[in-house]
């Protein structure tokens, strides 16, 4: 019981984005509908594209593999900028109007980049106090192997339906169960696919997250009718995942898993492991219930980490200090090392190695980095009109009541690529297939519906994209590692087309209300 209730304190994170976000975009959405964007041309715009995708594939395929994340993906899309910039110069886009999109998509970000140098503070704290620690000792006790990934699923169902955050799931239920994976000796990979399976799912269909509020404000639906729509493709997709993982679950081999006596013990050996650790984590849900701002429970959240660490483990906050004896300087130095840097915890189980270390607000800076460079091709192919035109082609591809669908999706998955961002996957189509829609006598909550099949879950599979960024720097797990495994994910867009194709439930006009 400890052990799940600590796992709900997954309140904090999303939130802490939404606003910051969600204010930018209702400034983008008025910059896309203004005159102001230049035309151009579908040839022109896919120019930058086909270079980065080029780029990646090279970097990723030849010559860097997951390493590509350290820095040679993040050049490569400041040359695909470099080169949309140049299209856009060309096409009459003015520099100081590029830097101007620029300086807005990085501004958008800073609530992202806030959380992850939050992230891998809390993580450092709640690594040195035990809490992580203590989060493994207790689940290893609950969750069995065969069962683990279904219910990695559910845990983080609840918990992102509860808080209305993906992000908030994986900044801590998510780092414990991967510690647990790990233990289990559970790939890594398939566990981050289950967690944001989940994650996912509850961020759709919680009317606390901030895209299943802007889908319908884009399409021209209200809220609770989108979530009642939703339900329709959600539900069958979350039951087909939860299927696959039963399958792989009971088909695991289990026979590399260490004695799960000795790592206990092991735990056990190393921290002072008590149920008292959870009060941090039940301190903060109390924040959240009371409506504090997020960013402030997360800063919190890392304090109070903090202080169990002094009070429960004062042997390994001097030894993480490299002093000698606990004092003030020693405890402070152990403490702010837990936060900022690398940390590890000795220990002589080779199933706990990767459990018992952190990296603090360093081990974040290459995904902020690679963040901003996203922001920055974005900001680009924006400003020249490139991703207006890629939606408009993408619109003009089909005509029937399929077609629009599948252009939706495309459009969704198109702008989650080149746009690096899933809110302007939402708000740009959202506002370029909404008349399309009605003119097909299509109620918008087929659209605020497809926005999310498309636009929100695939988000995370797209390395550059800011939620592959975060997702994979906070899981530690790459997104080639977890793509095949976050099943929800990618079954959600083929889900919404099988639903058009056979025209199942898909609501006319006249019916919008009913």
């Amino acid at each position: 019981m400890a052990f799940l209730c600590t796992l709900y304190f997954c309140n904090f994170k999303c939130k802490v984005v939404t606003l910051p976000f969600i204010l930018n975009m209702e400034n983008s959405k008025k910059e896309i509908n203004s005159d102001n964007l230049p035309q151009i041309s579908l040839f022109k715009s896919l120019i930058p594209v086909v270079i980065l995708v080029a780029l990646l594939a090279f970097n990723v395929i030849e010559i860097y593999g997951d390493d590509a994340l350290s820095g040679a993906n993040q050049f490569a899309l400041l040359i695909g900028a470099a080169v949309a910039g140049i299209v856009g110069v060309f096409n009459k886009t003015s520099y100081k109007t590029i830097m101007e999109y620029i300086a807005k998509n990085i501004k958008s970000t800073a609530g992202a980049i806030l959380i992850l140098l939050m992230v891998g503070a809390l993580a450092g704290t709640w690594l040195l106090s035990g809490i992580i620690p203590a989060m493994v000792y207790y689940g290893l006790q609950v969750l069995h192997p065969s069962i683990f990934l279904v219910a990695c699923v559910i845990i983080c169902s609840l918990i992102s339906v509860s808080t209305g955050s993906s992000w908030t799931t994986s900044a801590t239920v998510g780092i414990a169960l991967i510690g647990i994976a790990e233990v289990l000796g559970i790939s890594t990979g398939m566990t981050a696919g289950a967690i944001l399976s989940g994650a996912y799912f509850g961020d759709k269909l919680s009317p606390m997250s901030d895209t299943t509020n802007l889908a319908p404000a884009m399409a021209g639906t209200d809220l609770f009718t989108h979530i009642r729509y939703m339900t329709l493709t959600t539900v069958p997709s979350i039951l087909v995942t939860l299927i696959v993982f039963l399958i792989i679950g009971f088909t695991l081999d289990t026979s590399q898993i260490g004695d799960q006596r000795e790592i206990l013990d092991a735990i056990s050996v190393s921290f002072n492991v008590t149920p008292w650790l959870f009060v941090v984590p039940v301190l903060v849900i109390v924040m959240i219930v009371k409506k504090t701002p997020p960013l402030i429970a997360l800063l919190v959240g890392t304090l109070l980490g903090a202080v169990a660490a002094l009070v429960f483990q004062p042997d390994l906050v001097v030894l993480v200090a490299e002093e000698t004896a606990f004092n003030l300087n020693s405890a402070y130095k152990g403490i702010m090392n837990a936060i900022t840097v690398d940390i590890t915890i000795p220990t002589e189980n080779k199933y706990l190695i990767d459990l018992f270390s952190a990296s603090g607000m360093s081990g974040m800076l290459g995904t902020i980095w690679l963040i901003l460079c996203a922001m920055v091709f974005g900001g680009v192919m924006e400003a020249i009109g490139a991703l207006a035109a890629i939606s408009r082609a993408l619109l003009n591809l089909f005509h029937t009541t399929f077609g629009l669908f599948a252009s939706t999706v495309a459009s969704c998955l198109a702008l989650n690529a080149t746009a690096s961002d899933q809110y302007l996957a939402i708000v740009v189509p959202g506002k370029m297939f909404s008349k399309a829609y009605r003119d097909k006598g299509l109620a918008p909550e087929n659209l605020s519906r497809a926005l999310e099949d498309s636009g929100t879950v695939t988000s995370v599979l797209i390395p550059y994209n800011t939620c592959g960024a975060y997702h994979s720097g906070v899981l530690g797990v790459s997104v080639a590692d977890y793509f095949v495994y976050a099943i929800f994910n990618y079954i959600s867009p083929f889900m919404t087309l099988i639903f058009a194709a056979f025209n199942i439930k898909i609501r006319q006009l006249k019916n919008a209300k009913a």
